[in-house]
């Protein structure tokens, strides 16, 4: 039997102005000015600004596994964080990205 672990997803919607502007309160001082607002988005996200905006999603408890960011893919509206306590492949039918979870929806 497989064992089970603990996976997260969050989905960044990048056209929205509240992206942009969480973006420049809190690092628009520590930014790289060669960046495009998606990589600067991305780079804060990784920083630490999901943890401060979401804290509801990212809080952890002492019993609950720790989770790693293992992967970011860009989409062309959004951003999605992939967490886990290892590499793993997702299931594409538990999945809240709109490029996978479609392909497994039936056609009634």
């Amino acid at each position: 039997m497989k064992p089970f672990s603990t996976q997260q997803e969050i989905l960044l919607v990048t056209s929205t102005s509240f992206s942009s502007r969480q973006l420049s309160i809190n690092y628009d001082t520590y930014s790289n000015k060669h960046l495009d607002d998606i990589e600067r988005l991305e780079e804060a996200c990784v920083n630490g600004l999901l943890q401060e905006t979401l804290p509801e999603i990212c809080k952890t408890t002492d019993d609950a596994p720790k989770v790693y960011l293992w992967g970011i893919t860009e989409g062309e509206a959004f951003l999605e964080f992939d967490f886990s306590e290892f590499p793993e492949t997702k299931d594409a039918y538990f999945s809240i990205d709109p490029y996978t979870f479609i392909s497994t929806k039936s056609a009634n």
